[in-house]
């Protein structure tokens, strides 16, 4: 009797964890994008190692001025919709602000509650040494923690706004021991965000976690951006570090002029789009 299955089932796609990432430092970089629905999730998770639940979707989705409107139960009913739209992406979810900055108790609360709600494989947390024993806390309870060190939009109004960091060798090393201490805590991975080149490529070099860049330079171990952003989506002035990939808001623009004009000339809906009765 043959072994040969007429009809094999195919294999169910296997999401990337926390711990393929961190495996691929060093090697070919790790793709990575925002995304805060379903079908953003589905055309995006092909092409994409990590997709990142942002709490940009304060300013994106709902319109707010940053990134602090987020709260627990938004980033869960979003996270929620891109585990579903994604299969082969790893999915990390950020924690909002005043979700875990008060102990790591607090944080462990959150990042359970993102995780269980949502089916998500880690959390992002922004800060760097400060934050440590609070990565570690989680780190060592299960959860996978995605850290962020440089410019860390939480912290707008400490910084007065939303400006590249790490400019003079002070302020350099203070990064420089963020990322250290993060890794050391136990995240698999740190974003980098609105740093010197020079400063990135050393962190990158210095570290044994993937550093994943927005606005830091191809010496990264990848790159993330808003997406958004990268696909022309929004309007107005993008950060220095944002490269329009495509014309998002020019093509829906021209569709929704042209359904107006069709609308207005009784030209759609036309006879192929009735429902006809039976014969």
């Amino acid at each position: 009797m043959s072994s040969h299955t007429e009809n094999p089932v195919p294999s169910p796609i296997k999401r990337l964890t926390p711990p393929d990432l961190k495996m691929r430092k060093g090697k070919d970089p790790l793709v990575c994008l925002t995304a805060y629905d379903v079908q953003t999730a589905r055309i995006a998770d092909p092409y994409c190692d990590l997709l990142l639940v942002g709490d940009s979707l304060a300013m994106v989705v709902h319109g707010f001025p940053s990134t602090l409107a987020a709260t627990l139960d938004m980033m869960s009913l979003h996270g929620a919709a891109v585990v579903r739209g994604a299969q082969q992406a790893c999915v990390c979810i950020d924690m909002p602000f005043g979700s875990y900055e008060q102990s790591p108790e607090q944080a462990f609360a959150s990042a359970a509650q993102l995780l269980a709600e949502t089916g998500a494989q880690g959390v992002k947390l922004e800060g760097g040494s400060v934050m440590a024993d609070t990565i570690r806390f989680l780190t060592q309870r299960g959860i996978p923690v995605l850290a962020h060190v440089g410019l860390t939009p939480q912290a707008v109004n400490s910084f007065g706004g939303f400006r590249a960091q790490g400019r003079d060798a002070q302020a350099a090393d203070k990064i420089t021991e963020d990322a250290k201490a993060v890794a050391e805590a136990g995240a698999f991975a740190v974003v980098i965000e609105a740093v010197m080149e020079p400063l990135a490529r050393s962190i990158t070099e210095t570290i044994a976690i993937p550093t994943i860049g927005i606005g830091a330079s191809a010496a990264c171990d990848g790159q993330i951006l808003v997406t958004e952003d990268a696909l022309g989506v929004t309007s107005g002035r993008a950060p220095r570090f944002v490269r329009r990939f495509g014309d998002i808001n020019g093509a829906m623009q021209d569709a929704v002029k042209l359904y107006a004009e069709e609308v207005r000339a009784r030209r759609y809906p036309a006879a192929e789009h009735y429902y006809k009765a039976k014969s």
